[in-house]
C-alpha cells in the first residue's frame, strides 16, 4: 500500500518513506500547559492522532515523542513579554510550576477523552534542561551565536537557507518590519536559544548559565528558548534526522523554521525528512481569541450536551489542510452523523438466529462490498489523510447496509469494517454501541407479537417501557429494528 503525505519541505504531496523500514520517528509539537486547551488546540491533536493509527494500519511502528512546554513560550515570537507560564502563575495566584502540573494533568485527560494514543514519550521541556544547553554550546562552538543583554541568540545570517522552509526573503521581511523588537539584535529573524533572567526579578523556573557559554563568564540565571527545546528534546530521543514533524500551520514561518535552523546548524543534517501541519480552526469564522470568548473547552461542550467523541468526529470530517470552521450548527450535524453511524454499528446485535449464516453470505454483492470499504478506507487515509473522502466511503457503505433486509448483513464483514473504522478514526463505534439487556430483547418480542395480533394499544405501552430502556424501535416489513435513543 502506498502512503503520501503533504511535505512543507517541497510544498508537495511525496511518497513517504521512513529510514528505517518498518520504523517510523515522528515528533509532535505539544501543548504550552498555562491555560485549558481550546476547540482549535485539539484540533491538531486529532489529525496527529489519525496520523500514527494510519502509519500503524500499513504495518509501521511509530516512535514518537511529544513535548509538553513548560517553560520558555514568551507571549511574543519576537523573544520578548513574559513567559506564558510566569504569566499564568501571577494569573492563578499559584507558582509557576504548580500551573504546569495542573494544566498538564488536565491535557492528559482531554487525551484520555478524545481517545488519543499516548505518544511513546511525552517529555517535559523542564526536565531536559541539560541537553538544551549542551545543544547552546555545541552551535556556540560552531560560531553560530551571539550574546546580548537579554541572552544567547542564534545568528540567521549565517544559516544561508533559513527563510527557505517557510518561504520568505530575509531582506523583504526586515525591510516591512515596522518595529525593531531589540536593537541589540544582529537580524531582525534572529532568536533567542537561551534568555536571561531580568535583573531584580526572581522567576519560579530558571537555571544557572554554565560559565563557558557566558562572553563574560559572570553568573547568570536563566531559561530556555521555546524554540530549542523542541530540537533537543527530538534529537535526543529520536536522532539527528526524524522521519516525520508534525504541527500547526501558525509553526511554519517561526517555530519550525527556527527548529530547522538550529537543528541543522548543529548537526549538519537535515533534521526532518516530512513535515506536515494542520490548518487553523476557525468559530464562527473568526479568530479563536480570549476578547470574543469562542475558544470552547472540552467542559464547555460537554456542558452543552456534546461529547468528546463528537467533537472529534466534528474535526475528521474536514481535511487536516483545510481551514475548519466550528460552529454549534456543524457540531450538531456530526453529532447526528455519529449517532446514525452508532446505530448501524448496533446491527451487528440483531443478525442472529436469523435465516441465513455468514458462510452463506459471504459471497453476496453487499458483503463483498463490506470488505472493500475497508481497505478503501485506509487507502483513502494513506492518501495525505483524506478523512473527508474516508467519510464518504463509510456512508457509502452504512447507507448500502440500511437498504437491505437484516438477515441479509453479513455480521462478521461489518464488525469487521467498524473494528478498521475505530482503527483509523479512533470514534468508539464498537465500545460505545454494546448490545441492549435481555429486558429490551424480552419487550420488543411481546411488542412484535402485540403488533402480530393488532393490539395497538399494548403495542404502543411496550415501545414506551422499552423507550425508558433508552431504546427506541423502528418497524420494517422484515420485523421490528432497535436502535439507541441517546
Amino acid at each position: 500500500m502506498s502512503l503520501q503525505f503533504h511535505n512543507q519541505l517541497n510544498k508537495k504531496v511525496d511518497p513517504f518513506t521512513p529510514q528505517v523500514e518498518g520504523k517510523v520517528s515522528l515528533y509532535t509539537c505539544g501543548p504550552t500547559v498555562y491555560n485549558y486547551l481550546h476547540v482549535g488546540n485539539w484540533t491538531a491533536y486529532i489529525y496527529w492522532d489519525t496520523l500514527v493509527r494510519v502509519l500503524q494500519a500499513n504495518d509501521l511502528r511509530v516512535d514518537r515523542v511529544m513535548n509538553i512546554t513548560d517553560v520558555g513560550h514568551l507571549v511574543s515570537d519576537a523573544d520578548d513579554g513574559e513567559d506564558k507560564l510566569e504569566k499564568g502563575a501571577k494569573r492563578e495566584g499559584k507558582t509557576a510550576w504548580e500551573v504546569a502540573a495542573f494544566y498538564t494533568d488536565d491535557f492528559l485527560k482531554g487525551m484520555k477523552r478524545l481517545n488519543l494514543i499516548a505518544p511513546t514519550h511525552l517529555t517535559k521541556a523542564t526536565n531536559y534542561i541539560e541537553e538544551q544547553l549542551q545543544l547552546v554550546r555545541t552551535l556556540k562552538e560552531k560560531g553560530f551565536t551571539y550574546e546580548i543583554d537579554d541572552g544567547i541568540y542564534f545568528d540567521t545570517a549565517k544559516f544561508p537557507t533559513y527563510g527557505d522552509f517557510a518561504g520568505f526573503d530575509l531582506e523583504a521581511q526586515k525591510a516591512g518590519a515596522r518595529v525593531e523588537y531589540n536593537p541589540e539584535k544582529r537580524n531582525h529573524s534572529d532568536f533567542a536559544l537561551w534568555k536571561f533572567s531580568p535583573a531584580g526579578e526572581t522567576r519560579d523556573m530558571e537555571w544557572d548559565t554554565p560559565a563557558d557559554l557566558i562572553e563574560a563568564g559572570e553568573e547568570r540565571l536563566g531559561f530556555p528558548g521555546w524554540h530549542l527545546e523542541c530540537s533537543a528534546m527530538a534529537m535526543t530521543l529520536l536522532g539527528n534526522t526524524l522521519d516525520l514533524h508534525t504541527g500547526g500551520i501558525d509553526h511554519i514561518p517561526v517555530h519550525h523554521t527556527n527548529e530547522i535552523a538550529q537543528s541543522e546548524a548543529a548537526t549538519g543534517k537535515i533534521f526532518a525528512n516530512y513535515w506536515m501541519h494542520n490548518n487553523h480552526l476557525k468559530v464562527n469564522g473568526t479568530k479563536i481569541s480570549k476578547s470574543l470568548d469562542n475558544g470552547f473547552t472540552l467542559d464547555d461542550l460537554e456542558e452543552k450536551g456534546y461529547s468528546p467523541i463528537e467533537f472529534r468526529m466534528f474535526v475528521l470530517q474536514s481535511h487536516y489542510r483545510s481551514e475548519g470552521n466550528f460552529t454549534f450548527e456543524n457540531l450538531d450535524a456530526a453529532k447526528n452523523r455519529l449517532r446514525n453511524w452508532r446505530n448501524i454499528a448496533a446491527l451487528r446485535h440483531q443478525t442472529h438466529d436469523r435465516l441465513r449464516d455468514d458462510d452463506e453470505k459471504s459471497t453476496d454483492d453487499e458483503s463483498v462490498s463490506l470488505y472493500a470499504s475497508s481497505q478503501a478506507l485506509v487507502e483513502a487515509l494513506s492518501n495525505d489523510l483524506d478523512t473527508p473522502v474516508a467519510f464518504a466511503i463509510i456512508d457509502e457503505a452504512f447507507s448500502k447496509i440500511e437498504s437491505i433486509d437484516i438477515e441479509d448483513i453479513h455480521q462478521h464483514a461489518l464488525t469487521s469494517l467498524l473494528e478498521t473504522i475505530d482503527d483509523l478514526l479512533g470514534l468508539q463505534l464498537l465500545e460505545t454501541t454494546k448490545d441492549i439487556s435481555d429486558d429490551s430483547k424480552r419487550l420488543i418480542i411481546e411488542r412484535e407479537r402485540a403488533r402480530e395480533a393488532k393490539d395497538w394499544k399494548a403495542a404502543d405501552h411496550l415501545r414506551n417501557q422499552i423507550e425508558k430502556n433508552g431504546v427506541t424501535v423502528r418497524d420494517t416489513a422484515h420485523g421490528s429494528i432497535w436502535e439507541y435513543s441517546v
